[in-house]
């Protein structure tokens, strides 16, 4: 293996272990923030979310990085769904037989 690669490895390990960066899967973070998978690859491949490629026995293992900068950002960007009062049959019944009344009206109206 070449020193330079090496070394560089070596002090790639060491920066992460004292700043404590967190690495997660990328299945870990899409449960995380609520994202389908293939959405977090599209993120991390375009360099939204900052990932680190590990090799684990013998495969090619993308984790991202999990950074409090970053984090905000990536929150901020992704659209929270809305919060809506339960559905409820009861009430959709009752507007749907408002609105054939209403129709039926309207039927009356025009044969008049």
């Amino acid at each position: 293996m070449n020193p330079y690669v090496y070394c560089r490895i070596i002090i790639t390990k060491i920066i992460n272990e004292r700043l404590a960066v967190e690495k997660i899967s990328i299945k870990a973070y899409a449960k995380k923030h609520k994202l389908s998978i293939f959405n977090v690859v599209k993120m991390a491949k375009s360099g939204q979310i900052p990932t680190e490629t590990i090799v684990e026995d013998g495969k090619d293992v993308l984790y991202v990085v999990i950074d409090d900068i970053v984090e905000k950002e990536v929150s901020d960007a992704i659209v929270q769904e809305e919060k809506t009062e339960p559905y409820s049959l009861r009430k959709e019944n009752a507007r749907l037989k408002k609105e054939i009344e209403k129709l039926k009206k309207q039927l009356r109206e025009k044969r008049d």
